[in-house]
């Protein structure tokens, strides 16, 4: 089984500044890492290279260094990776994004399965995956916990709904989100770093894809802006009641009321 893995370099720290004119993250100067959730849905696709075959690929989308991911996920397995880079992608909101990764993927070889991390720590909106699947025409579900089954060009994963736990099916190639904490990430391998080749990693750009159309990409083609960032307001207002249940019910009531939360 072929598998890519879309992973992403974010910064190491929380401590990081954001332009306030264009709303998007000052990565220069700051160190940065393989976003953890991509760790584990690394992890699953080497599993199911070691039970079923194949072998695994990664892409990534960023400014140069973010070779150095790609890199990283060679050192723990990966047969070779592409880094979707070029400044008109920059500033991408998720649509952009996912856009920008599904030309990218369609530059890549013939895959059987598309994994990505539940979300990233540095934007943390989880839709990144979906819509690389909608773009790509693949079904796709988020939430796996683990893959329970691969035969007959069929998939059988366990899926996290919150409330219940779901066997789900779906067909070969799909895209497939994993939930964190599925397994535990193996560590990059000292002798695969010495044997790294260069000619492994791959960067594209506007010019590799099909659609060079700029206004799809990066501030040009994101329908949504950061607007304003500003820390979150804090209130040190409260106030406590006493008495018995019904005392108590009655006295959350009516503040309740009073600041018109209820009729």
């Amino acid at each position: 089984m072929d598998i890519i893995v879309c992973i992403k370099q974010v910064p190491g720290t929380t401590n990081v500044e954001v332009d306030p004119l264009t709303g998007v993250l000052i990565r220069d100067g700051v160190e940065s890492k393989l976003n953890p959730y991509d760790l584990f849905a690394l992890e699953l696709a080497m599993q199911l290279n070691a039970a079923d075959g194949g072998q695994t690929s990664v892409i990534s989308m960023g400014p140069p260094q973010a070779g150095a991911v790609v890199r990283e996920a060679i050192f723990m397995g990966a047969v070779g990776g592409k880094v979707v880079s070029d400044r008109r992608f920059a500033g991408a909101d998720v649509l952009a994004t996912s856009y920008t990764l599904s030309q990218g993927l369609r530059k890549m070889a013939d895959f059987d399965l598309l994994i990505c991390g539940k979300q990233t720590t540095d934007g943390d909106t989880g839709q990144v995956g979906a819509e690389i699947a909608e773009f790509l025409g693949l079904p796709h579900i988020g939430n796996v916990l683990a893959v329970e089954e691969i035969k007959n060009r069929e998939i059988v994963v366990k899926v996290n709904l919150d409330s219940s736990i779901v066997r789900q099916k779906l067909p070969l190639p799909c895209l497939i989100c994993t939930d964190g904490d599925i397994n535990t990430p193996r560590l990059p391998s000292y002798r695969r770093k010495k044997e790294f080749n260069e000619a492994s990693l791959v960067f594209i750009s506007l010019e590799d894809f099909d659609d060079k159309d700029e206004s799809h990409y990066g501030l040009s083609g994101s329908p949504t802006q950061v607007e304003r960032i500003f820390p979150p307001e804090k209130n040190q207002e409260k106030q406590m009641f006493h008495g018995s249940g019904t005392e108590l019910a009655a006295n959350v009531y009516a503040l309740l009321h009073e600041q018109k939360f209820v009729d």
